[in-house]
């Protein structure tokens, strides 16, 4: 399942590198959180995982073209990752 975490880390950081000024800083700062899970002990539960993939999606609507994509990609990778977290 980290390997769908390493995904969409490795996509955030590649739109970090597109992004335009206003959506730059709150893909690095999501890219930092998958990034501290990847390689951390802990790992996030559905609540934090949800949080993340509301950002990602309302990123998606401001942003176009390669940066676009690649939040595209990393959502699609942490929605897989989401689906197999146990609820609480």
């Amino acid at each position: 399942m980290s390997n769908h975490l390493e995904h969409a880390r490795d996509n955030l950081e590649q739109a970090v590198k597109t992004a335009d000024d206003d959506a730059r800083e709150p893909i690095r700062e999501t890219a930092e959180a998958f990034d501290d899970y990847v390689i951390g002990d802990h790992k996030p539960d559905h609540t934090v995982v949800d949080q993340h993939l509301n950002d990602l999606r309302q990123l998606t609507e401001q942003v176009d073209g390669d940066t676009e994509n690649r939040l595209e990609s990393a959502l699609e990778a942490a929605e897989s990752y989401r689906e197999g977290i146990d609820q609480a």
